[in-house]
């Protein structure tokens, strides 16, 4: 069982696109394969999510692969311990990088998924993907969780799910902008952040709540960034790409100019 992959290969090269997860949210294969082939070499993972799973199927990992990208499988599993742990088996059957379950399925949830996949791996000789677990939501605010039952606040919520995470063993936590500089402070570094809910300076928020910029995501000790609608639909989306990427960059550099080790002990787990 290969711990160390796939972010050994990270850290011999790539750089800053490394880190920039595009979010594959289309409806069709050729808009797949489209993508990919234009993204491919601009960032270092497609997030495959519901609607182009049920769409395409396992085949569409498949496919991604096929052309040369890696997959961050995001089906955010929410279900019995036994059956979370069969479903993380087969997402390690596919080779996905990543893949991703809801803290809130509880310690005992994560835990078996846990343990199915490292005894899959062992058994199967398969390189095993980062587990993460999901917190709140992005687009989520205080209000949304209050009419759940949740009174405590969205932060406080989120790094309660993020600690409970980290005793399970994932290998880290799906949480929005704003809650990184705690859950870093609580978590430690040996924990992968992956943050969605970055836009650039100007763009539109759409449906996200809890916002920063990909450099300030960046400073604040995101180890991973995911963005969809801002590349997918700009005029050139290589260019858009290579725009969020210049600002990890500008992100993992200190006002010195001194430049920092792009991957955290966290990112190369």
């Amino acid at each position: 069982m290969n711990l160390s992959w796939p972010f050994r290969s990270l850290r011999q090269g790539g750089g800053a696109k490394s880190r920039l997860i595009f979010a594959l949210d289309v409806a069709s294969v050729a808009e797949v394969k489209k993508y990919v082939a234009l993204l491919a070499d601009e960032v270092g993972l497609f997030k495959v999510g519901k609607q182009l799973f049920l769409h395409a199927g396992p085949q569409v990992v498949r496919q991604i692969q096929d052309q040369g990208g890696q997959v961050f499988l995001d089906l955010k599993f929410h279900d019995i311990p036994r059956t979370m742990a069969k479903a993380g088996a087969e997402a390690t059957r596919l080779g996905v990088r990543m893949f991703n379950v809801h803290a809130s399925g509880s310690l005992e949830m994560m835990r078996h998924t846990l343990t199915e996949v490292n005894k899959v791996c062992r058994a199967e000789n398969l390189r095993r993907p980062k587990i993460l677990a999901v917190t709140v939501l992005t687009s989520l605010n205080k209000d949304d969780l209050k009419r759940t039952g949740i009174v405590t606040g969205v932060e406080n919520q989120v790094v309660r799910l993020a600690k409970l995470a980290k005793e399970a063993g994932m290998d880290g936590v799906v949480a929005s902008p704003l809650e990184i500089v705690r859950i870093r402070r609580e978590c430690g570094h040996n924990f992968l952040l992956v943050v969605p809910g970055v836009r650039s300076h100007g763009e539109s928020w759409d449906d996200q709540k809890r916002v920063l910029t990909p450099e300030e995501a960046m400073r604040s000790g995101a180890d991973y960034l995911v963005v969809g609608k801002p590349i997918r639909d700009a005029a050139d989306p290589r260019a858009a790409a290579r725009q969020i990427a210049k600002e990890i960059e500008q992100g993992c550099t200190p006002p010195s100019g001194r430049g920092v080790r792009l991957f955290r002990s966290g990112a190369s787990r």
